[in-house]
């Protein structure tokens, strides 16, 4: 962690507004005569949120989350650090420069929530306003360390400000238990501070229960399926699916501002970001001076085509025009075969042909198109390579999908997974199944509805199924394919680790 914090000494005094992704800003800003008003309280709650923004981290969404998986692959020329990750060469993983990254963004984010929970208390602005930006940075610490949790397994517990280098050589945490103690104390308060508010690019209280549900879901499932060091957890798996359904229960069935979206093209029209749809998702904008604040990640799914704007039919005779992109995400073709022929996730969001501004077929695959492509990050007003795409943090589909897992085969549960099926244009799913059996049509639904949204390493890893499912990976133990290791530069610069 001294990789971080020793730049945080040098650096110095930040810039509340500055985030200039050409420089690498550490720590945060923490002044003793700051945070005298709500004004300084939001600037530092929007500061804490920019770290999310970071290249190096919310690319890393899909290099870490989908690149490693069977669902899709690089282009040839891509980066041997991103094709170690695709081909799960686990001797290169401690250099890692998206691993290396993403660990350390995460904790730039984490320090930042830090210093809002340390110096908010004391200012002499409204309970009201200390209470949403406090409840902010509790989901906020909670978000960056169910991330690493998940990537890293045991990782370095800082939770409080570190201001000094002697605070920097935080101990590993003793085990996963630890780890989640604090996340889902951090949940928990986020949700009794916070209230239900749909702002783009910021949490709400029900951004907050769907992280608690998540994160319990998560220990369930891998605790169950014997995932290493989850295995060893001390938590009863039926208490914690049952608080899986409380917490997404509370978002299904509790509230009325988010719900399912009734067209599959809305989920990702980029401007609606306050579709119900949008529990978390990043704030980006096309009209951002650099990039952070823009996104380049329509690039990322793409392929190079025509060498300029290309259209994606809508099927109801209107078209959505396109940039052509770099080719880095590539739709693995035994993925695509395993969605059903009339499903419309595959039909309406993985595209085989592109078209010109009149509705004439320039390209199809496999002929002019290289691969399927993903058009869940498509943004027809463009400018330039600037775009509003931006991640899905978490998507009411998404908890839904969780509360069906938790509670089973239940009539609720049944609902839930038949919705989604229902807008995919599907039947219902086999009535009758047993609870394992479920659970298992679950996750493979997940597979479906959530592709190339960062999602399905986690999955894999949870039901301890990426060894067996990922052909790269074949023949790698589970304690391998379980966790990526620390970073090397971190262990060889933390003494305590």
């Amino acid at each position: 962690m001294k990789t971080i914090f020793k730049l945080l000494l040098i650096v110095g005094v930040i810039l509340l507004n500055s985030c200039d992704l050409s420089e690498e800003p550490y720590g945060f800003y923490s002044e003793d005569n700051f945070y005298k008003s709500p004004e300084d309280a939001q600037a530092a709650v929007i500061y804490a949120y920019d770290a999310l923004t970071f290249l190096e981290y919310s690319r890393t969404i899909f290099y870490l989350g989908d690149m490693p998986t069977e669902q899709c692959g690089p282009k040839a020329d891509e980066g041997s650090g991103n094709r170690d990750l695709n081909n799960w060469n686990t001797a290169n993983f401690p250099t890692n420069a998206s691993l290396v990254n993403f660990f350390k963004y995460a904790y730039i984010a984490i320090n930042r929530s830090n210093a809002i929970l340390e110096k908010i208390p004391d200012a002499s602005f409204s309970q009201e306003n200390k209470d949403q930006y406090m409840g902010e940075a509790y989901f906020l610490r909670a978000w960056n360390y169910f991330n690493l949790v998940r990537h890293f397994g045991k990782v370095p517990m800082h939770k409080s400000l570190v201001t000094n280098l002697s605070q920097t050589a935080a101990p590993l945490a003793a085990d996963l238990d630890e780890v989640y103690d604090l996340i889902m104390g951090d949940c928990e308060k986020a949700i009794s501070l916070l209230k239900i508010n749909q702002v783009t690019g910021r949490a709400d209280k029900v951004a907050a229960q769907s992280l608690a549900a998540k994160a319990y879901l998560f220990i369930a499932s891998a605790k169950e399926h014997n995932v290493p060091l989850y295995k060893d957890m001390r938590r009863d798996i039926s208490m914690m699916y049952d608080s899986a359904a409380f917490y997404s229960g509370q978002v299904v069935k509790n509230q009325s501002k988010y719900g399912f979206s009734s067209n599959l093209l809305d989920i990702y029209d980029v401007d609606k970001p306050k579709g119900p749809e949008h529990i978390f998702l990043m704030s980006m904008d096309r009209t951002g001076l650099i990039e952070g604040d823009y996104s380049k990640i329509s690039k990322l799914f793409i392929p190079y085509i025509a060498g300029g704007d290309i259209y994606l039919d809508n099927t109801n005779g209107t078209f959505t025009k396109s940039h052509d992109g770099w080719s880095v995400f590539q739709t693995q073709e035994s993925f695509y075969n395993t969605f059903e022929s009339n499903d419309l996730r595959a039909q309406l969001l993985i595209v085989s042909e592109v078209f010109d501004s009149k509705g004439a077929s320039i390209a199809k695959y496999p002929a002019k198109i290289p691969y399927r492509f993903s058009r869940k990050y498509v943004d027809p007003k463009f400018i330039n390579d600037k775009t509003s795409t931006k991640p899905f943090l978490i998507r009411y589909s998404d908890v839904a999908l969780v509360y069906a897992e938790a509670v089973g085969p239940t009539t609720e549960g049944y609902a839930q997974v038949n919705a989604i099926r229902a807008r995919a244009g599907l039947g219902e799913l086999q009535p009758g199944l047993s609870i394992s059996e479920f659970r298992k049509k679950v996750w493979q639904e997940r597979s479906w509805e959530l592709h190339y949204e960062g999602n399905r390493l986690h999955d894999l890893r949870r039901f301890n199924e990426v060894n067996k499912v990922v052909e790269e990976a074949v023949g790698l133990s589970s304690e391998q394919v379980t966790f990526y290791p620390i970073p090397q530069v971190e262990i060889d610069l933390n003494q305590a680790l």
